[in-house]
């Protein structure tokens, strides 16, 4: 008989063997399932790797991928670490790209230094308070944050949309329906070709991991993560700091819908995410929640995104086959956590039929 039980606790280097022979392993599963297909696996992920680093414009696409999903992963994980399942992601990236535009549409003359700052703030507010919603039902009804954050994606995207259609839709093209540009001076500026954007990306990690490793308030997400009741016992005010880490995790996707709708689109659009939100929730949990990791992880995604693309238009291999390969890295690397925590142990049966 099979048994599972729970191995002693291992070090960070056998941790970190373990994940590494876990990518391992998935590279070689996705390559047998690309050889199903009646595909070269060394050709597609040579065409993956050149679609996303092999030029100049494939870089900057790449990076222009991750920068969103960067930051996006990053206010998951402020909620993630105290065990808030926030899948909102996609509609607060959406509801901080609508308060960026808000103040874009509002103040169109204001310089740059003024109104880029106030976009971001805007952005920040909008997607913090749209995360705020299932954080207040949590605390006093105790609703499952999952569904809430979940069914809200929908309700932004729709609000979007009535916008885009409606109030919002610009007299001046054609009857299609789409927002008016952003001036010039609501547009993000390029730092060493690409937007500004990246500079903000590798700040906020930072600040995620100072605020994680060396704060009072990280040390209370942390506890709350462990146990609500054993941070009720050491005097935490537990509501509190749910509400003011939600209200970041929200901020952070909605300055990342502040980003993407100034510097990349240069206008709001109910097709500005691609998806992104929900691609982050993957990002983040795959990078246990660490800033630095997050980085790398969100960078590796958006090759995929990119080299998939790439694939496309270069072999005419369906774009969905790089999907295949997420969800192929995902399985393997996910079940070897459960291999850091639990082994098989094969048991036989006693004469008397007990184990």
């Amino acid at each position: 008989m099979i048994r599972i039980v729970t191995k002693t606790e291992l070090s960070g280097f056998q941790e970190n063997i373990l994940r590494v022979a876990a990518v391992l392993a998935s590279l070689g599963a996705a390559a047998l399932v690309i050889l199903c297909m009646g595909y070269n696996p060394a050709e597609v992920f040579a065409k993956i790797i050149a679609g996303s680093l092999g030029s100049a414009y494939r870089f900057k696409e790449t990076v222009h991928k991750a920068i969103p999903l960067t930051v996006l992963s990053l206010g998951i994980a402020c909620a993630f670490r105290m065990k808030f399942w926030n899948i909102g992601a996609e509609g607060q990236f959406y509801l901080g790209a609508y308060g960026a535009s808000l103040a874009a549409f509002t103040f169109p003359n204001l310089p740059p230094v003024v109104l880029l700052p106030l976009m971001a703030l805007s952005g920040f507010f909008f997607g913090g308070l749209w995360a705020l919603i299932p954080a207040i039902l949590k605390v006093r009804f105790q609703a499952n944050e999952t569904l809430v954050t979940l069914m809200l994606n929908y309700v932004a995207v729709r609000w979007i949309s009535y916008l885009q259609y409606g109030r919002w839709r610009d007299p001046a093209a054609i009857g299609f329906p789409k927002i008016a540009p952003f001036s010039p001076n609501a547009v993000l500026p390029d730092v060493l070709g690409i937007h500004a954007g990246w500079i903000i990306a590798l700040m906020l990690a930072a600040f995620l991991w100072a605020l994680f490793k060396k704060s009072k308030l990280g040390y209370e997400i942390d506890v709350l993560g462990e146990s609500e009741a054993t941070a009720r016992y050491a005097g935490m005010n537990v509501a509190a700091v749910m509400l003011i880490a939600v209200a970041l995790s929200g901020g952070l996707c909605g300055v990342a819908g502040m980003m993407q709708a100034s510097a990349v689109e240069r206008s709001l659009s109910d097709q500005l995410s691609g998806g992104l939100g929900f691609t982050a929730v993957t990002t983040t949990w795959l990078a246990k929640l660490s800033p630095p990791v997050i980085v790398g992880v969100s960078f590796v995604f958006s090759m995929l995104i990119q080299g998939g693309n790439f694939l496309q238009s270069s072999l005419k291999i369906p774009a969905s086959v790089s999907l295949i390969l997420q969800g192929i890295i995902i399985f393997f690397v996910l079940g070897s956590e459960f291999f850091t925590r639990y082994s098989f142990v094969w048991q036989r049966k006693s004469a008397g039929g007990e184990a």
